[in-house]
């Protein structure tokens, strides 16, 4: 059977840590020929990632830059040039800021949260997709797959900020499948808890959380990043060629509980 991504140019920002590393070095294991990874300060952690990619015989490319940044998003590009096409873009970079209690969010967040967070959120893949996008043209299988959040359909985020941006991302799909067909595709991965380094930053909360959730699932799982991982890698495979436009959740079923 021939690899999903067997010969595939593939980009992954915020691909230093976490479900970024884990989808270009699931990319590597299922044949691409080159992954470009995005990071935006963790050099250590990105050739780290590097190291993995390269180890599963794919040729790695490190690119720093901010996702933010329209100038960045067109040097991530560029390191894919060299290869005449983009595959598969997985737009992965995100942040947030946390404010504990949602009842104080309205005093606590300024517009300024909101801004920051959404310039990466959803200007960032904005920026990202149509940096890319002419190398994306250059490929019979172009796909584009972004990582949103359950808390852009729940609205139970780390903050307001942080849900408002993954809503307005999941609308920003839908807009760009239109824009982008019938060339390229673009769907989102909607993850609920996964372990990794994001929800660590929780501190003693975190073992509290996952167990909570892992009580409250229907699946009574907590995901890892290799989890989400494999569901992002099948939206940007062939075996999803007629989806485009949607937000797939991957939450082991939280959201339907109503958590």
């Amino acid at each position: 059977m021939t690899p999903p991504y067997e010969n595939a140019i593939v980009v992954v920002t915020g691909a230093s840590t976490g479900l970024g590393r884990a989808i270009a070095v699931g990319a590597a294991d299922q044949g691409a020929r080159a992954v470009i990874i995005n990071y935006a300060s963790n050099e250590s952690e990105a050739q780290e990632t590097a190291w993995q990619v390269r180890a599963l015989g794919a040729e790695a490319v490190a690119v720093r830059g901010d996702v933010g940044e329209d100038a960045d998003c067109i040097a991530i590009a560029e390191a894919a040039a060299p290869f005449g096409r983009i595959d598969a873009l997985f737009c992965n970079a995100g942040k947030t800021t946390r404010v504990t209690a949602h009842a104080h969010q309205l005093d606590k967040l300024t517009g300024e949260d909101f801004l920051d967070v959404y310039r990466v959120n959803v200007v960032g893949t904005f920026q990202a997709v149509r940096a890319c996008r002419a190398l994306l043209e250059q490929s019979d299988r172009a796909a584009v797959v972004a990582t949103s959040s359950v808390a852009g359909v729940t609205g139970n985020g780390s903050s307001i900020a942080y849900s408002a941006s993954k809503g307005a991302l999941n609308t920003m799909v839908l807009t760009l499948a239109r824009g982008l067909a019938p060339k390229i595709r673009i769907n989102a991965v909607a993850p609920g808890f996964m372990d990794t380094v994001w929800f660590d930053k929780m501190g003693p909360h975190r073992d509290k959380i996952r167990a909570s959730v892992i009580e409250r699932t229907p699946l009574k799982a907590a995901a890892s990043a290799e989890d989400i991982a494999g569901t992002a890698l099948y939206l940007g495979s062939e075996a999803a060629n007629r989806v485009t436009g949607q937000t797939l959740v991957a939450d082991a079923g939280l959201s339907m509980t109503g958590g």
